[in-house]
């Protein structure tokens, strides 16, 4: 695939032309509430693609959308579904990007649809890594499309991208972007904890530079707490720095939220601010701020900015605060407490931990490592031998 400087230079034409075309990949729930925030964007220079197996099923879902929306007379986007394409076909895939050539590609798939896998994995071996060849599974095949068809779009990928994204990049294959979900649902929180501890209502005011992986984002969210692991953190609160001890923001996080599928507008919204990320630094020349798992191919997640450089559209870390070593430290850190080791040389390699918890939870033997091409062999053994007997 080009460079992302290269794709986002085309992508930067066709929004100042105002022929912007987004394609989501799966209308599962991330994709339904993805698609109804850009539809609500009601931005008649956005043109919509939903890309999946049940036409009939995807129809119903976009008409849903687009009556609702009309309903708040928010609503200026065409919307175009391309039925008939199974996840597991590269080849249908890739005629799929090349029918449309999008700008953005969001792939909000999943292996195992209506399931939230830390359902199952939080309480039983408190780590979601396992779950990394199953959240692999379609993103690899979207990615070989995508690289087959030459696309010129940015990728954005929602499911564990702290490892989906490194494990691709380690195998020498076409990965994606950005990621979503996961670093996106604890900053609003810690907004919220930062004002209440400050006494202001301006809670869009505060700001962070922060590093972390999956794993805090789900044992913060949850409990409060970081586990013992130091996390790279810098407050703001209208531009000024803050002293808060992190230990009380992070407690003031652990807030009640549903646990089904309305949990998706979460990551639904992290997708939606990338891609208005993108086109709003392309409109204002400002740069964007995001927060991003697996960006640019590194485990975890990082600060990013997305704007102009030298004149031209970019993203890059953000290294203004905490140099790239400190966070991927920290992120490191954060992923093998999620069960995974490292990732390198195309091989996903699990925690002795996390082998150890598998065996007592569930009597399976979890291997030492996953080869990527036996990423479809393990996503079937974790299917049939862990998910299946806990439904």
């Amino acid at each position: 695939m080009k460079t992302l400087d290269e794709r986002l230079h085309v992508v930067e034409k066709h929004v100042k032309d105002d022929e912007i075309t987004i394609m989501i990949m799966g209308l599962g729930s991330v994709g339904t509430y993805l698609l109804d925030f850009l539809v609500s964007k009601n931005d008649p220079a956005i043109k919509l693609v939903v890309v999946g197996r049940n036409h009939e099923k995807m129809q119903s879902d976009v008409n849903i959308v687009r009556v609702a929306s009309l309903i708040r007379e928010l609503n200026k986007s065409q919307i175009h579904i391309e039925g008939g394409v199974d996840l597991n076909d590269i080849d249908a895939i890739e005629k799929a990007i090349s029918k449309y050539n999008p700008d953005f590609i969001v792939n909000s798939s999943r292996a195992y649809p209506g399931l939230k896998y830390g359902s199952i994995s939080w309480n039983n071996v408190r780590a979601y890594g396992i779950w990394t060849p199953l959240s692999i599974k379609f993103t690899k095949n979207i990615m070989d499309a995508c690289d087959k068809a030459d696309t010129d779009a940015v990728v954005i990928n929602t499911s564990y991208s702290d490892a989906v994204i490194p494990w691709l990049k380690s195998a020498g294959k076409a990965y994606p972007d950005f990621g979503s979900g996961n670093l996106n649902h604890l900053i609003p929180r810690m907004k919220f904890a930062v004002a209440d501890i400050l006494g202001v209502d301006d809670f869009w005011n505060v700001d962070f530079n922060f590093a972390a992986a999956h794993f805090h984002d789900v044992c913060i969210s949850k409990e409060g707490q970081t586990e013992g692991v130091e996390l790279p953190l810098k407050i703001y609160y209208r531009g000024e720095e803050k002293d808060i001890p992190h230990d009380d923001i992070f407690k003031a996080c652990s807030i009640s939220m549903p646990v089904d599928q309305k949990r998706n507008m979460m990551n639904a919204s992290s997708n939606y601010r990338i891609i208005s990320a993108v086109i709003d630094a392309i409109r204002t020349g400002e740069n964007q701020k995001v927060f991003a798992p697996g960006v640019f191919g590194h485990i975890g997640g990082y600060p990013v900015l997305i704007g102009y450089k030298d004149d031209k559209i970019s993203a890059w870390i953000d290294e203004s605060v905490f140099s790239f070593d400190e966070m991927d430290k920290a992120n490191r850190e954060s992923l093998a407490l999620d069960g995974v080791e490292d990732i390198r040389d195309a091989k996903l390699i699990y925690t002795d931990d996390l082998i150890r918890k598998v065996k007592d939870a569930f009597g399976e033997d979890l291997p030492k490592e996953v080869e990527y091409d036996d990423i479809e062999k393990t996503a079937e053994f974790l299917i049939e031998k862990i998910i299946t007997p806990q439904l």
